[in-house]
């Protein structure tokens, strides 16, 4: 027989990698704009990917270009590079910005800006501070969660497949911030390349069923109604709350099957590719058709796409082949599916990389280093106008020629898709209202 201790570990423990985020309802609601997608993916390049060898090429410049030739893309005068021929093939669904912008080269708050659309609040020197930090502003789906609840107990944002956790550091911007752990989002931690994702995402625990759970419920609940002084008191009927949000999460068979990626005909994992990247994109389609809100896709794991040393050979072998077919990929299933014009997807990472090739100190193969005052941003779908190019990179690709756009519009735009008003105040942990962004919704992707 199940002790109380262990029945309340069923409900409020992580079960193989997918932590539980709690979810309460929230009353008030944003004043929401004309919402155009119903769910939001985020791919994103931690560690900053290199727009000069993706989507934004130099071929005139010597010390500039590196080694992948331009090629063409199927927009014509649009040229990406030859290790993405693919997303070159499908160019007339994508808009890529080349004159993201901002001024800020640290992975850590760069990363905040990005997942958020709010810059960082100031907290010392924030490399140093390795501890989640609740004064961070929240991630998307948690703000989404907070203004409008999503119904069932389904969660608003689902991050796959790792967490951007670095030893004892948690990278800021993957949590709800100030707004409370409550509002998390639900962060799976399991590579479902792997063969045994399905069972490790889907299953409670060893030897426990859905059946047994509810059994396991039921004896919580008896416990609960024995100690009636826990529930007359806030944090009791907090915890109860959450319980019960746990509960829903773990039995939601809905949620159950996206993740149960083995469903997936050989052929179409193949087109994915059978690797990570590929993988989690195919899953994020699962999500998506699962209607999850917001799905963050971490390209690898934190700051895999840093590409000081060893530039060129690691974005051929590793990183750009299996981002190129698995981004297309997932943009041609997401159209056969007719889910790609309820669906925005974006492509971006904290900032771009260097114009200059050059080593680390006591390093002698050369590289890439962080580049925020220009780099590029790739978007289709949920009326998205595809085959343009926004922006413009000077000869070397440093500096913007044209507007530039600052992640805080990226996030405006996500709110602004997802029918939640950019400027809506929110009240931060000291209970003061706030501006949940402070940038400007980028109505060009959509002119």
């Amino acid at each position: 027989m199940w002790d109380r201790r262990e029945v309340l570990q069923a409900g409020c423990s992580s079960f193989l990698g997918l932590t539980l985020p709690t979810l309460l309802q929230k009353r008030a609601t944003a004043a929401a704009a004309e919402r155009r997608a119903k769910s939001v993916v985020l791919v994103f390049l931690s560690g900053g990917g290199s727009h000069i060898d993706m989507f934004d090429p130099k071929p005139d410049s010597p010390e500039t270009k590196g080694e992948f030739a331009p090629i063409a893309t199927r927009v014509p005068g649009v040229q990406f590079t030859e290790m993405m021929p693919q997303m070159a093939a499908r160019a007339d669904r994508l808009t890529v910005v080349r004159s993201m912008s901002h001024t800020d080269n640290r992975h850590l708050s760069g990363s905040h800006n990005t997942l958020t659309g709010a810059v960082q609040p100031f907290r010392g020197n924030s490399n140093q501070d390795k501890s989640l930090n609740r004064a961070d502003w929240p991630c998307y789906g948690a703000a989404l969660d907070y203004l409008r609840p999503p119904p069932g107990g389904s969660p608003s944002h689902v991050t796959i497949p790792v967490p951007l956790i670095e030893g004892v550091l948690v990278w800021p911007g993957q949590h709800a911030g100030f707004l409370g752990s409550k509002y998390d989002p639900f962060q799976v931690n399991s590579d479902p390349n792997n063969e045994g994702f399905a069972v490790d995402g889907l299953s409670l625990t060893e030897g426990l069923s859905v059946g047994r759970f509810q059994r396991r419920r039921q004896l919580l609940e008896s416990a609960n109604q024995r100690e009636a002084f826990l529930e007359e008191s806030l944090l009791g009927r907090q915890f109860a709350d959450n319980q019960e949000s746990a509960f829903s999460l773990l039995t939601s068979s809905k949620l159950a099957q996206a993740f149960d990626i083995k469903q997936e005909p050989d052929d179409v994992r193949e087109r994915f590719g059978r690797n990570r990247m590929g993988q989690t994109l195919l899953l994020a389609r699962r999500l998506v058709e699962a209607e999850v809100p917001v799905v963050q896709c971490n390209m690898g794991h934190v700051q895999i796409w840093d590409t000081h040393v060893n530039h060129f050979p690691r974005l051929k072998n590793d990183l750009l082949p299996p981002l190129d077919r698995g981004v297309s990929a997932l943009l041609d299933d997401l159209s056969d599916r007719g889910l790609l014009d309820q669906t925005l997807v974006i492509v971006v990472g904290e900032f771009g990389r260097t114009p200059r090739i050059s080593p680390l100190a006591n390093q002698s193969v050369p590289g890439r280093h962080h580049w925020a005052p220009a780099y590029s941003a790739v978007f289709a779908g949920a009326g998205v106008r595809g085959g343009q190019v926004i922006g413009k990179t000077d000869e070397i690709g440093a500096y913007p020629l044209t507007k530039t756009y600052h992640p805080n519009d990226l996030g405006a735009t996500v709110y602004s898709m997802l029918g939640i008003d950019p400027a809506v105040m929110v009240h931060d942990r000291l209970d003061r209202p706030v501006p949940l962004n402070q940038g400007k919704v980028m109505d060009v992707l959509f002119g």
